[in-house]
């Protein structure tokens, strides 16, 4: 997978104690739907904390991972490997 750090439009659905899950996400001007999340971990990348969510996506007609992460302090998302 390619590193690109790519900041990206999410729609995701946030329960009442602050978990977030995924659903669909646009990356130059094409949408993807996440078939499904496999884990999602905390970490803190330059002393902000990110939550990296491990996905998978149908790109060009395969199911392929990725990983997007969500910055907490800032509310971005970020298109982190491709």
């Amino acid at each position: 997978m390619k590193v690109l750090m790519k900041p990206i439009e999410v729609i995701a659905h946030f329960e009442q104690n602050g978990t977030s899950h995924p659903l669909r996400l646009k990356f130059n001007d094409k949408e993807l739907k996440i078939e499904q999340v496999i884990s999602m971990t905390e970490e803190k990348l330059a002393g902000n904390r990110m939550l990296v969510f491990r996905c998978r996506g149908e790109i060009k007609g395969e199911l392929r991972p990725f990983e997007i992460k969500y910055e907490v302090n800032t509310c971005k998302w970020f298109l982190w490997k491709m």
